[in-house]
Formats: C-alpha cells, sequence, structure tokens
C-alpha cells in the first residue's frame, strides 16, 4: 500500500458511523484516531483486510456524536478528550469522566467552544470490590526525573487486582499551539510533542503536508528521513533494555547500554548537528545532508555496536535472576492487543504483525529488506527481545542506507497553498505507529492539526498486563511499555 490509497474525510450518517463502530468491534478495521474538529467528529481507520486508512467524519447535533466506546473501547479515552478540548458531548459512552482537562485552564472546551470554566467535582476513581482490598496511590510526582502520571492499585495482599491511571499532568496545548502556525513553527511544535521522538513526529508531520500539497520529496531526502529515524529508533531501544534490566535489580545492563546510546546520540550530533535530530525534517525534505567524513563516523558506529551489543545480548539471556524477573511477568493478551492495535514492541510482543514502514509502505522502506520481528509469549522478557531483534534489524538498515543513499538534493519548495486542503500520514515510531491528520487554510497556515502517539492505545493495556501480578513488579511491566506521558497528554 502507498499513502495515496488513504482516503481523506468522508462524511457519514449516524448510521453509517455507528456501522462502522460496530466492524471496528467485529475486528475488521482497527482505530487509528478519533478527534474533534469544528463542529465534526473525525475518526481515522485502518482497513485490517484491505491494509488501506480511511477517515470519515460526523457533524455534531446540538453538540453531540455517536459514542464510538460503547461499541470499541479502545476510543474511551479520545472520547473523553474530545469532549474536554472540543465540547463535543459522546451520546451514550461508557464513562463521561474527564480525561485531559484537570479544571486548571479557567475555561472549558478550549479549542472550539471556550467556555466559562465548570464548576469542579472531585475526580472518582473506578469502584473495586471485594474482600481485605487496600488502595495504594502513587504519583502523579514520582521519585527521579520522571514526567507525572497518577496510578491508583487496588491490591490484595502484594497481588495487584486493578491499577487505574489518571494521565494529563503534562498537557501543553499542542493543538492549540498549532492553529494558525505556519508550516515552519508547526513542524516543530510537531517535533516537540514527544522529545525521544522528535524525528518520527516531524516526518509524520511533514509526510501529511506533502500529503496535503501534493510535493514531491526528492529520494535522497526520503533516505535521509529514514536513516534519521532509524538511528532514533535505536538510541532509544538500547535506553529501553538498559532501563528495563535496571529495575529487575541489574544494573550493569543499564551501564553498557547507556554506552551504547551515547555512542549513537554523539554520534547523531557529529553527523546532523544535534543528538535528537530535532528540527532537521521539514516539509518537502531534509535540512542536513552527510557527506563522506559523516558517512564514516555512521561506518564506524555500525562496527562498533555490532561487537558491542551481541555480548550483551549474551549477558541478558544468560542470567537467570534477570530472566526470573521478566519471564512470564506482565503478559499482554494477544486478544488485547489485536483490539486496541497496540503498535510497535508491545504489539509485536503480543502476536501483532504490524509496520508501519510496511504496511503503510513509505519511502525509502519499499526498496529496502528488514524484517520485522514478532512473538507470541506477551510478557515482558518478550518486549526485551522485541527491542533486541529491532535494534539487529535498524542495524542493518543503516548499512544498507549507507551503501545505497541516491545523490541529488535533499528538499523540494514548498509551493503556496491556494485553497484548503488537508493530508494525512502513518509514520513508525520505536513506540509504534504515530497519525497524524493536518488541515491547512487557503492561507497556508494550519487550521487544524491531530497528532495521535502510540501510547493512547497502550497506556490502557499496561492496566490490564498488571493485573494479577505483585505492586513490586509494576516498575518493571511500567518499563516494559515505556508509555509516552507527554505525547499522550499533548
Amino acid at each position: 500500500m502507498t499513502e495515496h490509497d488513504m482516503s481523506i474525510s468522508d462524511i457519514v450518517s449516524a448510521e453509517e458511523w455507528t456501522a462502522l463502530c460496530r466492524q471496528m468491534a467485529d475486528g475488521q478495521f482497527n482505530l487509528l484516531s478519533l478527534w474533534g474538529d469544528d463542529g465534526f467528529a473525525r475518526m481515522a481507520v485502518w482497513n485490517t483486510e484491505e491494509n488501506t486508512a480511511h477517515i470519515v467524519c460526523i457533524a455534531s447535533q446540538n453538540g453531540a456524536f455517536p459514542s464510538v466506546a460503547q461499541h470499541h473501547p479502545p476510543a474511551l479515552r479520545l472520547e473523553r478528550a474530545i469532549k474536554d478540548l472540543f465540547g463535543l458531548v459522546p451520546l451514550d459512552t461508557p464513562d463521561d469522566r474527564p480525561w485531559l482537562d484537570h479544571d486548571k485552564w479557567g475555561v472549558s472546551a478550549p479549542l472550539e467552544k471556550k467556555l466559562p470554566p465548570v464548576p469542579s467535582t472531585p475526580y472518582v476513581f473506578l469502584p473495586v470490590e471485594g474482600e481485605s482490598l487496600h488502595k495504594i496511590p502513587v504519583g502523579p510526582v514520582h521519585a527521579g526525573i520522571i514526567e507525572p502520571g497518577h496510578f491508583r492499585f487496588t491490591a490484595s495482599g502484594e497481588t495487584v487486582v486493578r491499577l487505574e491511571e489518571r494521565l494529563g499532568y503534562v498537557h501543553k496545548g499542542i493543538e492549540r499551539l498549532m492553529a494558525g502556525a505556519d508550516l515552519s513553527h508547526a513542524v516543530k511544535l510537531a517535533g516537540r510533542v514527544s522529545g525521544d521522538s522528535a524525528v518520527a513526529y516531524q516526518l509524520a508531520f511533514s509526510r501529511a503536508a506533502e500529503k496535503a500539497l501534493d510535493i514531491k520529496v526528492p529520494p535522497r531526502a526520503h533516505w535521509l528521513r529514514a536513516l534519521m529515524a532509524e538511528l532514533e529508533r535505536i538510541a532509544n531501544h538500547f535506553g529501553d533494555i538498559g532501563a528495563i534490566c535496571n529495575d529487575a535489580a541489574f544494573s550493569l545492563m543499564l551501564a553498557h547500554c547507556g554506552v551504547l546510546r551515547e555512542r549513537v546520540l554523539r554520534a547523531a550530533d557529529a553527523c546532523f548537528g544535534h543528538r535528537l535530530m530535532r528540527d532537521l525534517i521539514v516539509p518537502g525534505g531534509v535540512k542536513a545532508d552527510i557527506g563522506g567524513a559523516e558517512a564514516g563516523i555512521l561506518r564506524a558506529l555500525l562496527e562498533k555496536l555490532q561487537k558491542d551489543f551481541p555480548p550483551l545480548v549474551r549477558l541478558y539471556d544468560n542470567t537467570p535472576t534477570l530472566l526470573e524477573r521478566t519471564v512470564g511477568t506482565g503478559i499482554l493478551r494477544p486478544r488485547l492487543a489485536r483490539q486496541y492495535a497496540a503498535g510497535g514492541y508491545i504489539g509485536r510482543a503480543s502476536g501483532r504483525d504490524f509496520d508501519a514502514r510496511r504496511m503503510a509502505g513509505y519511502s525509502p522502506y519499499e526498496e529496502l529488506n528488514f524484517e520485522v520481528p514478532v512473538r507470541v509469549d506477551s510478557d515482558v522478557h518478550a518486549r526485551v527481545w522485541i527491542r533486541i531483534l529491532e535494534v539487529q534489524q535498524s542495524l542493518a538498515l543503516i548499512g544498507q542506507i549507507l551503501n545505497s543513499l541516491p545523490e541529488g538534493e535533499i528538499a523540494a519548495d514548498v509551493p503556496p497553498v491556494s485553497a484548503s486542503c488537508e493530508g494525512f500520514a502513518l509514520v513508525e515510531g520505536f513506540r509504534g505507529d504515530i497519525f497524524v491528520w493536518l488541515a491547512l487554510g487557503e492561507d497556508g497556515r494550519v487550521r487544524r492539526c491531530h497528532l495521535r502517539d502510540p501510547s493512547w492505545f497502550q497506556w490502557p493495556l499496561l492496566e490490564a498486563a498488571i493485573e494479577g501480578n505483585i505492586v513490586a513488579d509494576f516498575p518493571l511491566c511500567n518499563k516494559s511499555f515505556n508509555c509516552s506521558y507527554s505525547g499522550h497528554d499533548l
């Protein structure tokens, strides 16, 4: 499939909307995202049989639209966010509590209605019944330098009976900041949605803009983008592998993986001028090129990583005390991974074979050879191994890119906008698929931009994966998921 197979915003009736929701519940479609837009609710879906993406929208009636979540639970938090941000009410929703709105904005529905704030009421967590249960509140402020999020555990002794999350503490109004921005500023905002995925977000935003404006990106720019994306992927995977092992009291892996991650970041800085490669991908192409010296740095990096990483894999796999903590812990049932269309290492560790680089088919990956690793054991150990295998695939991809990097220009001109237009893109970040929908006005500025992090569908699955485990294993399960707070809270 190519992005030209993606349809744009068909207006549907309430009956058609509800029929599509039921088809998602049956597994014929996956939910890509759900968002509000000036009196409309929009929904992006993936046809699992045809490998095509579609967007449909429905006009609100008296400020309401038919709930998706009543048929398809993965839509629930997105629906709650729509109500908070746009004031659109999902009819017959199973949960009408606020999600992103913590009663701190001084206004209700800030993206559309801008109403006076609603009198605050205490946030009520879901009830849990049973004998000898106790609650353990954790956060939103945590030890260490991490983002805030609240976790409410209900436990029987040391066994977790239920975990309920409350997020939204790092909502920064990205979609509001996007409105009215020109493309050069908007792509910078996209790169700051989740700092560890700057490349992936700027790539997704740029591809959405290029589809909207029908921009033909030079081949060399496509390959340089893929090079940056794979460097970002392996840097994050090295960090995660080490951090998971550290939460299992094996800090030696954290130290060694930290060294490898630092090598990748330093190489990125030397080749592209920024450790996180931020602000380098723009609509039309890229802003930085590499020459012979930079290619040499990257080849030396590959040689070093291919030498130093395999012994760490053997160390992980031959440490019984470490495997005792990771094997069988935090199992995510494959049925849930499929239902929530879990992306990245979370879905692939639970048998879901989806990778936007292959399924959405964007350049240059159709010209590169790589495998999408999948496991079915579905535990922390499986999520570690998916990361290990993806590092190996990314190292091979970087080698192919360096060997076949085409010559030519690195950016195309962005044409003037003469009419309103829209586009969207699906890009594979290190956590999974990132979705961006972009609408431009006649003045060429952003009218509305919606960005969906893979964590929207992964955070709820963490709640399921921890059930039946002991409280002390939550940090290990949480790190094996490594969902983004910032990317989710926008």
